[in-house]
């Protein structure tokens, strides 16, 4: 989707969207945030805040930045801060293809359900690659075009019906992740049918510099954990 497109969309979904979204979305967010390594002091930035799903499974030790591109959908996430007083978590503003943050500000980055949405995932993912530290943690919950074919001819018709409310789901997982450069050590799914996978990787700078030719040493294997809501 084009950005004046996503404003438009999600700022229409911004009163209902933990209403409509919050059943399916939130076990996988809470899950993903559950099992991030993070440390007492970690700076985490959460790419696609939206209205603040996330919030409340951060600890209160470390420090949270929430971005997001829909300004109605932050004004969610701002209430939800004030309301629970998360004093270590702000949200801003701001493009993902177009991080504010110098480089190496991060230890951790979350991103759920964004790389589907917007108009250039991987130039989203060259600027979270950029603001995460060297060997910092990148997880990643996202809906990826399915290997069943039946389930694939599904996926291709409903296509044009989904980025007319919000998404595409014709993103392939495997190409996802070469094209990303990223180095993921653990991929799977919460149930055996599942339309979200939970992506871990570890921000290996040397090695996603040489992208494609890197890939071949990434371990990109299933581990064929299956995880129970």
């Amino acid at each position: 989707m084009e950005l004046h497109a996503i404003k438009r969309v999600y700022g229409a979904y911004s009163d209902v969207y933990d209403a409509l979204f919050k059943r399916f979305f939130y076990p996988r967010i809470k899950h993903a945030i559950n099992y991030m390594d993070i440390k007492p002091g970690d700076r985490i930035l959460d790419v696609g805040v939206g209205t603040g799903l996330a919030l409340s499974e951060y600890p209160k030790f470390c420090t949270v930045v929430g971005i997001d591109l829909s300004t109605a959908m932050l004004k969610k996430a701002k209430k939800k801060i004030r309301e629970n007083s998360y004093k270590n978590i702000n949200v801003l503003s701001m493009n993902a293809e177009m991080v504010g943050f110098e480089d190496d500000t991060f230890d951790k980055v979350f991103i759920s359900h964004v790389v589907s949405v917007v108009p250039d995932p991987y130039t989203v993912m060259d600027e979270v690659k950029r603001v995460c530290k060297n060997n910092g943690q990148i997880v990643i919950v996202n809906h990826f075009k399915s290997r069943n074919k039946i389930v694939m001819a599904g996926e291709k018709f409903l296509n044009p019906i989904c980025e007319k409310i919000g998404w595409s789901n014709d993103l392939c997982l495997n190409e996802f992740i070469r094209r990303s450069g990223l180095n993921v050590y653990e991929k799977y799914m919460l149930k055996k049918l599942d339309f979200w996978h939970i992506l871990f990787a570890t921000n290996n700078k040397s090695v996603s510099e040489g992208n494609d030719v890197a890939y071949g040493r990434f371990n990109t294997a299933s581990t064929g954990a299956e995880h129970s809501l």
